[in-house]
């Protein structure tokens, strides 16, 4: 859901931040007020164009940022900010940020985050769907009007398995198109194959033998100077007149003396026994350190070439020797394939003729399910549309499906068939696709209507309503406003409506207002409750009279009876 919106120097809203609650929230006001800011605040985090003329006069940018608490969608939503490199939600809240200025600079920000357009297009396509004269509706795409029946039908694990089979399909046709070459392609490839598996099997590379090559000849090219070192060392602890040993010894005569002399001088003489122990390991370490140096020219050189090798295999191959092995495993595998691509031909044209039969047993079985649920939906979405005030309306839905006749037919995930809502408002007139409605508010209504009978089916958590209630009233509105609230049990929906009955239903009733601060004229809104809401509704209703108070206060009566 949405939490909060903050708009900052957007047409006539100069800083204003809102917190939206839960179920059914109304937006009312008096025309011209602003209540249209709110949806253009909303559709520029969507990642729709941003017009600079809607820049606040005398400001140099406009900021629009929103928070959503995502719990039911954490999984796609992180997943989606995962593929775009960016942070994950934190405690399931999604922050979204976009900034434009009038010299053209247009920023946008995911969880504090710098992305792109497309990336708020692609979050908004999951968060929010706008009803009303706006580009912005999830059910006029024929994909997802498909994904909406088979929701409604529960066909979700057969559409999977058509699915499933369809990615199969690709993968075996992608076998098949690597082995179909022609003859002098097919006898480069075989060339190269060979040349590459031979090149990498003869140098018998093992995983973790890099390291060791390069420390083994790091100590071999400084043979020489390792040599001279520890021999030097040698001579300072034993071999030299002046020895560390010989000075040592010395030292204990020394020390023995003054022990007879002085019994407490028995832990110095102690120390230095264990200090000339010391340096005898010493001599005898570096003496076995000597003898393993070795200055043989031929074991260098091999230990170059070796190395030289392998970094020729991982210029060629790839960034380590565990990647070089794995290359050479899958160019040995191909190889294979291609020496014995007749019998590989075969054996993947029968794969392909089975699955070509699967999935159009899949398929038809797909398609009649589909049949079977739209005159279902179709009857449900009819209810739902006469209390709306279409008593005399039609709903359906046109399926066309793929013929196996048709050679040209290339198999989409989805199934063999496309769909068409849709709608005729009026008997007599033909039906058309829902994408062809051109009023607004017999769109948001029909919407209103589906969205009612796909409640528990739709993923989308905000839903936003505009016009909803153009050209109705009575019954009616009062219709829509009860559809809104129990809209409002499952999923958060905004509303900006002009009628009394739609606003007196909501859980929450906000009222934007325009007032004169410093000589401008600026849009704000707040959440009114108790008295104010029974003015605003008498307002609504056509004035302050006590009668029109007494009739705000019998729609709310009547709003929290149901």
């Amino acid at each position: 859901m949405l939490t909060t919106l903050r708009i900052k120097n957007l047409a006539l809203v100069a800083d204003l931040t809102l917190d939206f609650q839960r179920g059914f929230n109304a937006i009312s006001g008096e025309t011209g007020a602003g209540k249209s800011i709110l949806i253009g605040a909303l559709t520029l985090l969507l990642g729709e164009r941003a017009d600079r003329t809607l820049i606040r006069s005398g400001a140099d940018s406009c900021t629009v940022e929103a928070i959503f608490e995502v719990a039911r969608l954490a999984p796609r939503v992180n997943e989606l900010l995962a593929e775009n490199g960016l942070e994950a939600c934190d405690e399931n809240q999604l922050l979204l940020k976009r900034t434009f200025s009038a010299t053209g600079a247009n920023r946008q920000f995911v969880n504090g985050s710098p992305t792109t357009l497309a990336v708020l297009k692609a979050l908004g396509e999951l968060l929010v769907d706008i009803h009303g004269p706006h580009d912005h509706q999830s059910l006029l795409h024929a994909p997802k009007q498909l994904a909406i029946l088979d929701a409604f039908g529960g066909l979700q694990e057969l559409r999977a398995s058509f699915g499933d089979l369809v990615r199969r399909r690709g993968e075996v046709e992608a076998k098949k198109s690597a082995l179909i070459v022609d003859e002098k392609t097919y006898a480069q490839q075989l060339d190269l194959l060979r040349f590459q598996t031979n090149e990498i099997s003869t140098a018998k590379l093992q995983p973790d033998e890099a390291a060791q090559l390069e420390q083994d000849f790091h100590r071999a090219s400084n043979a020489a100077r390792l040599l001279e070192l520890s021999q030097a060392a040698l001579a300072a602890l034993g071999e030299d007149e002046n020895a560390l040993l010989t000075q040592a010894g010395a030292v204990g005569r020394s020390l023995q003396e003054l022990q007879r002399l002085d019994t407490s001088a028995a832990p110095l003489l102690e120390l230095h026994q264990q200090t000339t122990e010391t340096l005898r390991e010493l001599q005898s370490e570096l003496s076995r350190y000597v003898d393993r140096i070795d200055l043989d020219p031929a074991r260098l050189r091999e230990l170059e070439e070796r190395l030289n090798l392998i970094q020729s295999l991982k210029r060629k191959y790839g960034a380590t020797v565990a990647e070089v092995i794995a290359f050479g495993e899958a160019a040995a595998e191909k190889l294979r394939q291609l020496e014995q691509r007749d019998d590989e031909l075969a054996r993947l044209n029968a794969e392909l003729k089975q699955l070509d039969a699967d999935l159009w047993k899949t398929g038809r079985e797909l398609s009649a399910q589909r049949r079977k649920v739209i005159p279902k939906l179709s009857k449900a979405a009819a209810k739902q549309l006469a209390d709306l005030g279409f008593k005399q309306s039609h709903f359906g839905v046109a399926l066309q499906s793929v013929a196996m006749s048709d050679s040209r037919a290339a198999f989409s995930a989805n199934g063999l068939d496309t769909v068409e809502f849709q709608f005729a408002p009026n008997p007599g007139e033909p039906a058309r696709p829902l994408r062809a409605i051109a009023s607004s508010g017999e769109m948001a209504r029909v919407m209103l209507a589906l969205k009612t009978v796909l409640a528990a089916q739709d993923e989308i958590p905000v839903l936003v309503f505009d016009e909803v209630d153009a050209n109705i009233g009575g019954e009616t509105a009062q219709a829509v406003g009860a559809k809104m609230r129990q809209l409002g049990e499952q999923r958060q929906v905004l509303c900006i409506t002009h009628l009394a009955p739609v606003a007196a239903a909501a859980d929450s009733h906000y009222v934007v207002s325009k007032s004169m601060k410093e000589g401008r004229t600026v849009s704000q809104i707040e959440l009114v409750n108790g008295l104010q809401r029974v003015e605003e509704l008498a307002r609504m209703l056509g004035g302050q009279s006590e009668a029109a108070r007494k009739h705000a206060q019998a729609l709310l009566k009547s709003a929290s009876d149901q």
